[in-house]
């Protein structure tokens, strides 16, 4: 009861002990998980376990050299790691000021791949379905389709919805910058109102925008205009910059926020989407 007593008077000492515990567990086990399978990793492993069997050794047998000579080497130690870690640390730090800057740059392209692609696939009236997963998986939509984790590109979504390719049909599903799966099939919409106006494609759009935080892209075949769907609703006729700009505040939301929000925001305020007020898109079958 005196310990408990004792937490509740003074608990900031507590939690500021607590808080250094975990700042140091979590730097070591990032090192340590960092070094893993390094030839550095080795060399420290060994250094620790015979210093430890050393400093162990001369307490029991009261080594008074031995244990001076160690209490050197644990000060020296840090400067030994910096020596055997020269290229890892300086791996490590390349990485630490360039990951933001890299990840900005790979959104930026794959968007900018996106876009490429939906609008080639637009001058050419090829339909396409292409969704970006985001925190809500769809694993079972990927077992279900064919799996490809290739390096995006436009060139590969432009050759993947030609109609001679095998994997026309469907979707494509993209996470980050990598296209995971093809010949993907998505639940249709369960709106009633839109099965007699709208084909396939696009209601397969709308349908895992309903059931997931995806955002999907649609190309009609038909009319050559390109649609993005999100939460359920459609933006039709979506021009290429504002398409750009909508999936660059679509593809950057923080945990939490809402989708709908940024959906409409991305959108002028004349154009807010309200249902689907635009003109129906035409019967398009795939």
């Amino acid at each position: 009861m005196m310990f408990f007593d004792d937490i509740f008077a003074n608990p900031i000492y507590y939690l500021r002990i607590i808080a250094e515990i975990s700042i140091l567990f979590y730097f070591i086990y990032s090192g340590l998980y960092y070094l893993r399978g390094t030839r550095g990793a080795y060399i420290l492993a060994g250094l620790l376990i015979s210093l430890i069997l050393l400093t162990i050794i001369s307490d029991l047998l009261h080594f008074e050299v031995l244990a001076w000579l160690l209490q050197s080497l644990w000060a020296v130690f840090a400067g030994v790691l910096i020596v055997i870690f020269q290229p890892e640390l300086r791996r490590a730090f390349a990485q630490l000021g360039s990951r933001s800057f890299v990840k900005k740059m790979k959104k930026k392209e794959t968007i900018s791949e996106i876009v490429k692609a939906a609008i080639n696939l637009a001058n050419q009236r090829v339909g396409a379905l292409i969704v970006f997963e985001r925190k809500i998986g769809m694993r079972a939509i990927i077992n279900n389709a064919i799996t490809l984790e290739a390096k995006l590109n436009h060139h590969l979504i432009e050759s993947i919805f030609q109609t001679r390719s095998p994997l026309h049909d469907g979707g494509i599903i993209i996470r980050d910058d990598i296209i995971v799966a093809a010949h993907a099939i998505f639940p249709l919409t369960h709106n009633s109102e839109l099965q007699k106006t709208m084909g396939t494609r696009h209601r397969a759009g709308i349908g895992i925008t309903e059931e997931t935080d995806a955002v999907a892209i649609i190309v009609s075949e038909e009319t050559g205009f390109i649609s993005l769907a999100c939460r359920g609703k459609l933006k039709k006729d979506v021009s290429p910059d504002k398409l750009s700009r909508m999936l660059s505040s679509l593809l950057k939301i923080k945990a939490g926020e809402s989708l709908k929000s940024v959906f409409d925001v991305t959108v002028d305020s004349e154009e807010k989407m309200e249902g689907f007020s635009r003109t129906p898109l035409k019967n398009e079958q795939k």
